[in-house]
């Protein structure tokens, strides 16, 4: 192996995979901070390991640091949204490149997010942080709320616990689903937002920041299920917006990264434009988007992003022009019902067009109709020159998919069956 090792913050998930597999192949030893000493993966690449408590962020900066002053590390990344706060604090530690420790808390806790956006200018939806029963009768009768609202818990991910509601009763409901959905590594705050809600067509902006200058990698459309629980289906990149929407998408993010104080990495930006071309930013996270996005700006634009985000954590020059002019979408697939996985019928396998298919559940395993992004069951990925041919192609193949579930609910607290099957395939 050669120059300096590089950690990753959690190296579970197709992301840290991909990030691992970029480091390995550079000739950097790779190394992970974990939760457990069990690494379902990427663990071919893994030449260590420190296992810490991420709940316990003060001892785990020390303990990370630790370890990666022992092992020669000069990169930390990672691809864990709720572990971008830490990834920023260990960075100062030890001296590399990073985000500003002072302001990273803003893209994880989604109301100070909307404080600290708000006071850059960002255009954003009115919100109201909600801590009992009388704060959310006052935000309902808030007229800058008004009817739909979308109601959600301050510190979750993937969707968890978003709920688009229609009247009193359903912000009720709303509000006690996003008390639930806590985020991860002991965070018990049981605080929610409620904010307006944007009108509009939903994009993502994904952008790489190198010492305080970002770079707009693309726009992405997002393909979301309606309803009061929205879950994403489907990614297409990269979207052409009218010249002068487009120039407003990217003033509006930049400020959005500048003020969580994003100067090193990724970041994957959520927004609405609405029939005016006015663009409203939803959330900033400080890392790349999940999703296969990745995926998709490797083979629709010839990023290798992943090469270029340890380029960015290294202090190299990182590549980031494109050097290709295609398009790419990902579907993702869900189950019709919760119950037991019975049968799966026409799912893609990998060949030209389709460089890359996710199966995640095992047939009679547990699955849950779509609430989440987490409960998606698979995805695929088509690529080619032309866009029009692309989606055309991507929703064939996704009307040819048949999954059968047997509607018997799981058991409570039973078990997930969706990560012990989870396997990926990536055409030659």
């Amino acid at each position: 192996m050669t120059g300096a090792a590089v950690l990753l913050l959690d190296a579970a998930g197709p992301e840290s995979a991909a990030l691992a597999r970029a480091a390995a192949g550079r000739g950097h030893q790779v190394h992970a901070a974990t939760a457990t000493a069990d690494v379902p993966a990427p663990a071919p690449e893994l030449a260590g390991q420190v296992v810490t408590d991420f709940a316990r962020p003060d001892r785990a900066v020390e303990e990370i640091t630790a370890y990666a002053r022992r092992r020669g590390v000069g990169a930390v990344l990672t691809a864990n949204e709720y572990l971008t706060e830490l990834a920023a604090l260990v960075c100062t530690e030890l001296g590399l490149p990073g985000n500003d420790p002072h302001l990273a808390y803003a893209a994880r806790d989604k109301a100070a997010m909307a404080r600290v956006l708000a006071a850059a200018g960002v255009r954003v939806p009115y919100t109201r942080l909600v801590h009992d029963g009388t704060d959310l009768t006052d935000a309902l009768a808030d007229v800058r709320v008004g009817f739909p609202c979308v109601i959600k818990p301050v510190g979750g991910a993937g969707s968890a616990g978003v709920t688009v509601a229609t009247s009193p009763a359903e912000a009720a409901t709303a509000a006690a689903t996003a008390r639930m959905a806590r985020g991860r590594y002991g965070d018990d705050a049981a605080d929610i937002l409620v904010q307006a809600y944007a009108v509009g067509d939903e994009y993502s902006v994904e952008s790489v920041t190198q010492d305080a200058h970002t770079t707009h990698l693309a726009i992405t459309r997002k393909a979301v299920t309606g309803g009061a629980r929205r879950v994403e289906t489907g990614h297409s990149l990269p979207v052409h917006l009218p010249p002068v929407t487009e120039a407003a998408v990217h003033r509006e993010v930049a400020a959005a990264i500048r003020s969580v104080g994003i100067r090193h990495g990724a970041s994957h930006t959520e927004v609405v434009i609405d029939p005016d071309g006015r663009c409203t930013v939803i959330e900033i996270a400080a890392r790349l988007g999940a999703g296969h996005i990745g995926v998709l700006l490797q083979h629709a634009l010839g990023i290798d992003v992943f090469a270029a985000l340890l380029d960015v954590a290294l202090g190299r020059p990182a590549a980031l022009s494109p050097t290709a002019r295609g398009h790419a979408t990902v579907r993702f697939v869900t189950a019709p019902c919760a119950g037991r996985l019975t049968s799966l019928i026409g799912f893609p396998k990998p060949g030209p067009g389709v460089p890359f298919v996710r199966w995640r559940a095992a047939i009679g395993g547990v699955v849950n109709a779509a609430g989440v992004n987490a409960d998606r069951l698979g995805a695929f990925v088509v690529t080619g020159p032309d866009a029009a041919e692309v989606e055309q192609r991507a929703d064939l193949l996704a009307r040819q998919i048949r999954v059968r579930v047997a509607p018997t609910p799981p058991a409570p607290g039973g078990p997930d069956q969706l990560s012990s099957a989870s396997r990926s395939a990536i055409a030659p």
